[in-house]
């Protein structure tokens, strides 16, 4: 991983972080180390010892006991990792012998699951009471099986191995021994085969989920240069295994794009849809699948424990214990301003790109209550604006910028009340329009149609009289609850070119203000420009480089007709993407490149990230394709 000495194997709900020995050791911090599946720590410890001690490392998956500098190794150990996304991680064993003389080698492998929930190996060291939780422990002829259960909670970890161990020793900590005493003939081998099966609550059936068939490749026509391929095929390999299960409104299996690996391997609806409307072009299932899944889970009723008010898509959904027994609010949290615009917009481009009506008849009525949860609860009709205010169980903001001072002013100073964020200004007025469009081309109501262009031309007139800094000739990060302009200098104006919320002489010089230096790193385009106190080019997002974030702005600079700013971009981030092994990650620093030649990463960043993997294919219909109406 980047940044990391570690491995990480990721399938589906799946993922394991190994140290270069392929071990587990149960270690925590930004990257947490163990098999993962659905939220929970499957798997603890995976420590191999050979003759009693820990092998030195050669290579990723080559190892050899500790020997003198005049001394060659009796043997080598091979290791072959895999994960599946059933929650399954296979561990092949090789032990090759060096010396034309027999012998014997104790190979022993400790093992544990300690079923540690996501939320509790965070940095931010909150204990989680867990009353009445149960630890369990079986030996196996072939292994050994671990349990926890909590109340109705229950879930299992089931190693096994081929062959069977000759014994299986106590530790003392919970931990058990898994040993062979293998014989090796001269230059001889032996192998075992080790299996580890996560067993999670409430776990999907996978034999019904479907395989996506809908792979598009790259025109062999586009102009894409050969960098930029290489970042869209490494994309779309991440995003084809970060797929995880979801249902839609009738129980239907479906595959979705999850957020990232390590600590968002789960539906965020915020990044499944800018994910799909990315991958349009090349992937419409993503779309396809993320649609009904956010329409099965849409609010009906309130709930202020979760956010919830009729029609408001879904933030995030969780599958863990914590989630289960509401000791977070995310097992279905509704903290997003955005996600029911974006929604949306979706639904509104799948049919535009595919000429399928089929999602946008079947979803009418979902999408319907969502227009109505902009307008009533939303804030659209007695605000203006598409607002929220600061949740103290879940998010402090609730835009992308969702860290808690992101949304600021110069200064540094946070923005205090009822916040208008200027980027879902931008997704409400393209989902307006893109609900009017359905209204008068499927649903055959052009009475609806009107009163959503009218909704749409009146924010858009509006935006500008309440956003514009005059001074500065750009669109304020925000409007605060008294009303005043939030005047941090923001990459959310390139959202609003995406979107298409600023006439086109404002859209052009806000577009070329962007590729000025102060926001323009050389990488991508910074979250918060150069030059202001609040910029720091290590914050979360006030000065750190998004791909996904770029790659809109590239969209939204092809939409206003500036080709050439949008060709600039897309070589910086596919430049981003050479020296990250074609795997843009999440976010990277904000470091000027003529000061940094090589990019700066950021301590945290996910990696792999569905919008991050995506930004490739954006970049591609930003310099090739026909700018959006």
């Amino acid at each position: 991983m980047p940044g990391t000495d570690h491995s990480l194997l990721f399938h589906g709900e799946t993922f394991a972080v190994l140290n270069p020995a392929g071990d587990i050791t149960g270690a925590r911090g930004a990257l947490p180390e163990g098999l993962f599946v659905r939220d929970a720590r499957h798997l603890s410890r995976w420590q191999l010892t050979v003759d009693g001690a820990t092998p030195d490392v050669l290579a990723p998956g080559v190892l050899v006991p500790h020997v003198g500098r005049s001394e060659p190794p009796p043997h080598t150990v091979a290791r072959e990792q895999q994960v599946r996304a059933d929650g399954v991680l296979e561990d092949r064993i090789r032990v090759v012998g060096n010396r034309a003389e027999q012998e014997t080698v104790r190979l022993a492998l400790t093992v544990d699951a300690d079923f540690t929930d996501l939320f509790e190996l965070r940095s931010d060291h909150r204990w989680y009471e867990k009353a009445h939780a149960v630890r369990t422990r079986e030996v196996h002829p072939d292994g050994v099986e671990f349990g926890y259960r909590r109340r109705e909670w229950r879930s299992a970890t089931v190693i096994t191995a081929s062959p069977a161990p000759d014994a299986v020793e106590e530790t003392g900590s919970g931990a058990r021994r898994l040993v062979w005493l293998l014989e090796l003939p001269p230059h001889g081998t032996a192998e075992l085969l080790l299996r580890v099966e996560a067993r999670p609550y409430d776990a999907p059936d996978h034999t019904v989920l479907p395989t996506p068939d809908d792979e598009v490749p790259l025109r062999a026509g586009e102009a894409v240069w050969p960098e930029l391929r290489r970042a869209c095929e490494q994309g779309l390999a991440d995003l084809s295994r970060l797929l995880i299960p979801a249902q839609g409104p009738e129980g239907e299996a479906l595959r979705i794009p999850a957020a990232g690996v390590p600590w968002f391997l789960s539906l965020l609806a915020r990044h499944a849809l800018i994910t799909s409307l990315f991958a349009l072009p090349y992937r419409p299932s993503l779309a396809a699948a993320t649609l009904p899944a956010l329409a099965a889970t849409q609010a009906t009723e309130t709930d202020r424990t979760r956010g919830a008010q009729p029609g408001k898509i879904v933030h995030e959904v969780r599958n863990g214990e914590l989630a289960h027994f509401e000791q977070v609010p995310y097992g279905r949290y509704y903290g997003s301003v955005d996600s029911t615009p974006l929604f949306l917009m979706l639904l509104g481009a799948y049919t535009d790109a595919t000429h399928d009506d089929k999602p946008a008849r079947r979803l009418e009525r979902h999408a319907r209550s969502a227009v109505t949860w902009m307008l009533e609860h939303g804030g659209l009709e007695d605000r203006g604006y598409l607002v929220y205010r600061a949740d103290e169980g879940g998010l402090a903001n609730q835009s992308w910028k969702d860290s808690p001072g992101a949304v600021c002013f110069a200064s540094g100073e946070r923005a205090r009340g009822a916040i208008a964020a200027a980027a879902p200004q931008g997704y409400a007025y393209a989902a307006l329009r893109a609900v009017a469009a359905l209204a008068r081309t499927v649903w055959e109501d052009g009475t609806y149609a009107d009163r959503l262009d009218g909704l749409a031309a009146d924010l858009r007139e509006r935006f500008v009289r309440d956003f514009w800094l005059p001074a500065e000739d750009f669109p304020a990060l925000a409007l605060d609850g008294s009303g005043t302009r939030v005047d941090a200098l923001a990459s959310d104006a390139g959202h609003l070119l995406w979107c298409g919320l600023l006439d086109e002489e404002r859209g052009v010089r806000v577009g070329r203000r962007l590729l000025k230096s102060d926001f323009f790193s050389g990488w991508g385009i910074r979250t918060l420009a150069t030059g202001q106190p609040a910029y720091h080019p290590l914050s979360y997002h006030r000065g750190s480089v998004w791909p996904h974030d770029s790659a809109i702005a590239a969209l939204g600079l092809a939409r206003y007709g500036l080709r050439d700013e949008a060709a600039t971009l897309a070589r910086a981030l596919t430049s981003l993407a050479e020296h990250t092994a074609y795997r843009l990650p999440e976010l990277t620093a904000g470091y000027a490149r003529p000061d940094h030649p090589d990019p700066v990463p950021y301590p945290h960043a996910c990696s792999p990230q569905s919008w991050a993997a995506a930004a490739p294919l954006a970049l591609v219909s930003a310099v090739t394709g026909p700018a959006p109406a």
